[in-house]
């Protein structure tokens, strides 16, 4: 049996919410980056530069990005947890699951503090 060991999850339920109120992040900053670029007429640097200088849109862009990772462990916890079982990878599943998950979660905080740095650095 597959325990939640490495989760950063507390069960289904929360991991359902998260899912969803991640998803109407993610759909919300899509909709407003199509409104941008339809509107914004003819694009250039300068204009796209100047659109993600505004504090919104950076605070916005990294809700984003957040959503993007916890949408994404998620779904990768999921994944771990149904495909690297003891039926595929016999007594070292734990091991496996372990070092996934791992992976994983240091990709997710790397793209985190990369995008934090593309974001707010100078």
């Amino acid at each position: 049996m597959v325990t939640q060991v490495t989760s950063f999850s507390r069960n289904g339920l929360s991991d359902f919410i998260v899912q969803r109120v991640t998803a109407y992040v993610l759909a919300a900053y899509t909709v407003v980056l199509l409104g941008f670029i339809l509107t914004a007429g003819g694009m250039t640097y300068d204009i796209w530069r100047e659109f993600f200088n505004q504090t919104w849109m950076q605070v916005f862009t990294l809700l984003a990005l957040l959503s993007t990772c916890a949408h994404a462990w998620v779904g990768m916890w999921t994944i771990g947890t149904d495909y690297i079982r003891e039926h595929y990878f016999g007594e070292s599943a734990d091991a496996f699951r372990l070092v996934y998950q791992v992976g994983c979660v240091l990709a997710l905080a790397c793209y985190i503090i990369w995008g934090v740095q593309i974001l707010w650095g100078s």
